[in-house]
């Protein structure tokens, strides 16, 4: 049997463009499946006829996976307005984006795709997919050091997962994530009063960075897909894959605690300071004048 997609998906997979754009074409009435104009939201195959503006919708490409050794200075980003951005550094023939980033002054192994399923479901931090990196900070390191950032610190209103943290020299070591967090390395590194020189991922679930040295790029092999699609065959590609159960959610006031606030915060400001209740002296005036007695 033959799989079926939504037609706004199957068009953004062969590279036409994005979903949103699909939509607009489906409501102008621009795109025929079969001879027949489509209702939104219809799922369509590799067996269906499609046409855009009376064209032949052209077959979806195979799906690609590259493994890259992004240096230093590239962005990952696919924005082609940034010089640095990361798909014009490979200059792949097809349209590619990453699976989630690296910063630009860090290094190493990152994946790119034209496949969109695939991203969230590595992505989601709920799937505890593992990535190593090796780390050099601005100072030496201890054992608490270790200790506090394996256990688990508080940045961006969350507390980092426990993970595995090893010293491999006087001020760098190895630490294997399974979060996403913004900078978080870094930010850890921060928050114990050290700075991050230099920081490469080496290793993102099954892959590792050997044999790619930086700037080059080559594509993942029918065994290491079939560990990646083995290892997130239960992982979910939706929201629920993002819960983060460290983080705090704060709760909504209900009406009446509310309104209190609102009271009370505009009694505060509203409030007029309080007025000094000793009177001033009164300034009498007149002339002084001397009783003098005479003699």
């Amino acid at each position: 049997m033959t799989a079926t997609t939504r037609l706004n998906k199957y068009i953004s997979e062969t590279g036409f463009c994005s979903r949103r754009e699909a939509d607009k074409l489906i409501d102008a009435g621009r795109i025929k499946v079969n001879g027949q104009l489509p209702e939104m939201g219809v799922k369509v195959s590799d067996a269906d006829t499609i046409l855009i503006d009376g064209k032949p919708l052209k077959a979806k490409p195979k799906r690609v996976y590259i493994a890259y050794n992004k240096p230093v200075g590239v962005t990952c980003t696919t924005e082609k307005k940034i010089k640095s951005n990361i798909v014009s550094a490979i200059d792949y023939p097809e349209r590619i984006f990453p699976i989630g980033r690296l910063d630009r002054p860090s290094e190493g192994l990152i994946f790119l795709t034209n496949e969109g399923d695939i991203v969230n479901k590595i992505l989601r931090a709920g799937n505890n997919h593992e990535k190593e990196y090796v780390v050099t900070v601005d100072r030496k390191i201890n054992k608490r050091f270790v200790e506090r950032m394996a256990g688990g610190l508080p940045i961006l209103d969350t507390v980092t997962k426990k993970c595995y943290v090893k010293q491999t020299g006087d001020n760098t070591f190895t630490i294997i994530l399974t979060q996403g967090l913004n900078r978080q390395i870094r930010r850890m590194c921060e928050y114990l009063g050290y700075e991050v020189t230099t920081l490469k991922r080496v290793r993102i679930m099954n892959v590792n960075l050997n044999g790619l040295r930086p700037g080059q790029w080559r594509h993942l092999t029918e065994q290491e897909m079939s560990e990646i699609n083995k290892a997130i065959e239960g992982s979910a590609k939706t929201e629920e894959g993002s819960v983060d159960k460290n983080k705090k959610i704060r709760k909504p006031l209900d009406k009446k605690n509310e309104a209190h606030r609102i009271d009370h915060s505009s009694k505060r400001y509203k409030q007029q300071p309080k007025k000094n209740s000793r009177k001033p002296a009164e300034r009498k005036t007149g002339t002084l004048t001397l009783n003098r007695n005479s003699k």
